[in-house]
């Protein structure tokens, strides 16, 4: 594919005065997590192939390598000026208190040197002991979160102009009730794992009526991470569907999400990679080997459990998302 010719097709925010976001993202998240000079390097490769969309977290700590990135970007020309970018970025848990967000938000946008986000989502749907920013989360810190203080927090955000679009991340259908019940501006985005392990057609049916835009972590599965496995990789149905097509497990996994109306944040700072992210606009999968994928028996990769630490019982991911802390 001749690099000019990239042209990554938009989604329009409902919820945000016809904000578009890119339905293909490059995720900056590592485990173990650390900022690098790797990633500002992928970062500038990533945009010089065409990628427009980045998604990182306070949690992920390349909030600031990303915006070394985008400066060095425009110096360079990369990029005519930063609306170009689609930029992402996420409230860590700590942070998830109504008095807190704001300067969240703040702090992130100094280490990305930006005047505004694009996207900012609640990371996760519970809170934990302010201050802190362990990883994983100690059981003991653990808080309900005041969905209504916080969500307002998040609406002054937009209302301020210091993010054009609010979201959240890892939120079940019935957390997303309990926000739209009250919302003035509603979530334009639910950031989940999605990927042909985990299709999350529930889920899907509920944001789509609800005209709020799902984005798929992990779409590739959950391998690289603490909780990793290469289970998606590695399945038989994606393999003979891959091999049939010419094309790679990844590709197969991108373009069906992609046919889904789904947006996809994947990580991958090897440039061939990122190369073949970009070619999955122009091939389509047959009737059949959409229904293949639709059998293929499901399993979560990324579990509640995964983000909290001390021995002894822990709050399934059904209760983290559902019900009380």
């Amino acid at each position: 594919m001749d690099d000019e010719s990239v042209r990554i097709p938009e989604m329009v925010l409902v919820s945000s005065n016809g904000h578009k976001m890119p339905v293909l993202g490059m995720g900056t998240s590592a485990s173990p997590l650390e900022g690098s000079e790797e990633t500002k390097t992928a970062i500038l490769q990533a945009i010089e192939m065409g990628h427009r969309h980045f998604d990182t977290a306070t949690l992920y700590l390349t909030e600031e390598p990303v915006g070394e990135a985008i400066a060095e970007a425009l110096s360079r020309g990369l990029i005519k000026s930063r609306d170009e970018l689609f930029i992402t970025s996420k409230l860590w848990c700590s942070d998830a208190h109504g008095d807190l967000v704001l300067p969240a938000l703040k702090k992130s946008l100094r280490n990305l040197q930006l005047e505004y986000l694009d996207l900012y989502l609640i990371h996760w749907p519970v809170s934990s002991r302010s201050g802190t920013y362990e990883f994983p989360i100690n059981k003991g810190d653990l808080l309900p979160m005041d969905f209504k203080s916080v969500w307002e927090a998040m609406q002054e955000c937009q209302d301020l102009g210091l993010t054009k679009s609010i979201g959240v991340s890892n939120f079940s259908s019935k957390k997303l009730s309990d926000i739209l019940a009250f919302a003035k501006i509603p979530p334009a985005v639910n950031q989940v794992e999605i990927n042909p392990l985990w299709q999350q057609k529930k889920l899907r049916e509920f944001c789509k009526a609800n005209g709020i835009v799902l984005t798929a972590y992990a779409p590739l599965g959950t391998r690289g991470t603490i909780w990793g496995s290469n289970r998606v990789m590695e399945n038989e149905v994606l393999k003979e569907i891959a091999t049939a097509k010419g094309k790679s497990v990844a590709q197969v996994c991108l373009r069906w999400a992609f046919e889904q109306g789904v947006c996809v944040v994947v990580k991958s700072f090897n440039k061939g990679r990122m190369r073949e992210n970009l070619e999955i606009l122009n091939w389509t999968l047959s009737e059949e080997e959409s229904r293949m994928i639709g059998e293929i028996p499901q399993s979560r990769g990324c579990r509640g459990e995964d983000y909290i630490s001390e021995k002894g019982p822990v709050k399934t991911i059904e209760e983290l998302w559902d019900g009380e802390i």
